[in-house]
């Protein structure tokens, strides 16, 4: 299972890469891997600001759909485009072409909360 060091994680296997005031938000390779194969991402949440915890979107994989929540509390500025045509790829580059969405973050202190790759690995 891969676990990026460069990343942090919340409780419900969502990743976070943050490059400056914009956070990267995807789901883990845990989290793809029990979900099966994905075939359809529903994010209907772009320009809307959400709190940590929040569901922004839908994951529908052939044996059942799951909530995509907010690892932190900020406004999404992008979705991933790329979804639409190829929702397979949160399956196999959960941390490259399959990222979700980009938040611009409002509670930077939230980022401190968030798992390293070791605690993460600890909850698994």
């Amino acid at each position: 299972m891969n676990i990026p060091a460069n990343l942090k994680y919340s409780n419900d296997h969502e990743w976070v890469k943050v490059e400056g005031n914009i956070a990267i938000v995807g789901i883990t390779d845990f989290a793809q891997g029990q979900l099966g194969d994905i075939v359809f991402v529903d994010i209907q949440t772009e320009g809307e600001t959400l709190s940590s915890g929040e569901v922004f979107g839908a994951i529908e994989a052939v044996k059942t759909v799951a909530d995509a929540l907010m690892p932190i509390s900020g406004k999404i500025v992008e979705v991933n485009p790329n979804l639409e045509n190829a929702p397979e790829s949160v399956n196999t580059d959960p941390y490259g072409e399959g990222w979700m969405v980009k938040i611009e973050i409002s509670n930077p202190s939230e980022i401190d909360a968030l798992l390293d790759a070791d605690a993460y690995k600890a909850i698994l």
